[in-house]
């Protein structure tokens, strides 16, 4: 049995360094070559930062990003407060319908959430399009990321630790804000980062809700790469993806069980 399990071990370890170069050296290569000193992007030339300054130049580039990060600024906000009582509800009440429709917008496709997101703006509430929907649309899928990490940081609380605070006269809203609110801070935090993150790098739900007018910077990205993948576009893709993954390392500092599923 052991020597099996040592045989599988080579294989093992070529399978999984096989994914990982499948999932990272692409991300590698965008970085390597928003470095690169040719326009054309077809072959290395040289080691050069022009596309960064380039990037700080371009004023469209810049409107969308400062679009991008209001909206994510905004969302984030409001769906972590949302999320967050969201959380709660799901863990104290247990209702599965409760559940059900906090996590199905997880569950559903993202091309079929965001053309019912634009049926219902139009259609229903009479919207335009514009900042205003796109901040109610990444609400909309951001709120459940939120609950489920506020949720099952306190499923892996001790149940006591209310019952004292309620045993010792505190009422439902101190045993919130002097108990309950300081335990489950570090999941807040992690959700409310991981609701930016998902925010900030939205593309197929913020195309349909976007309207005419409005970019954010992977609908900008998106507009630029259908002429040709310059290096500017390499360049902020490498931004995005770095702030991206600070971010991430953020959220799973302040709530590593939640997110590496250890709860």
């Amino acid at each position: 049995m052991h020597k099996g399990s040592g045989r599988r071990g080579p294989w093992l370890w070529t399978g999984a360094l096989t994914v990982y170069a499948f999932l990272y050296v692409p991300l590698a290569i965008v970085i390597a070559y928003s470095f690169n000193d040719s326009r054309l992007n077809a072959e290395w030339v040289g080691f050069t930062w022009r596309w960064y300054e380039v990037l700080l130049h371009d004023q469209d580039m810049l409107a969308a990003a400062g679009n991008s990060l209001f909206i994510a600024l905004v969302s984030s906000c409001i769906a972590t407060i949302l999320g967050t009582m969201a959380g709660i509800a799901m863990h104290r009440y247990g209702m599965k319908v409760l559940t059900f429709m906090v996590l199905t917008p997880v569950a559903m496709p993202e091309i079929l959430l965001g053309v019912s997101l634009l049926l219902f703006f139009i259609q229903v509430l009479n919207l335009t399009l514009g900042m205003i929907s796109i901040i109610f649309a990444h609400i909309t899928f951001s709120i459940c990321f939120v609950a489920v990490i506020v949720r099952a940081r306190l499923a892996g609380m001790d149940e006591s630790i209310f019952e004292a605070a309620r045993d010792l006269g505190a009422s439902p809203w101190e045993t919130f804000r002097y108990v309950t609110f300081p335990l489950i801070l570090p999941g807040v935090i992690a959700g409310g980062l991981m609701a930016f993150t998902l925010s900030i790098d939205d593309f197929v739900i913020t195309f349909f809700t976007a309207g005419v007018g409005v970019q954010t910077l992977p609908l900008r990205i998106y507009s630029m790469i259908k002429i040709a993948v310059t290096p500017e576009v390499n360049a902020v893709s490498t931004l995005l993806m770095l702030l991206t993954l600070t971010l991430i390392l953020l959220a799973s500092k302040f709530a590593p069980d939640v997110l590496k599923g250890k709860v």
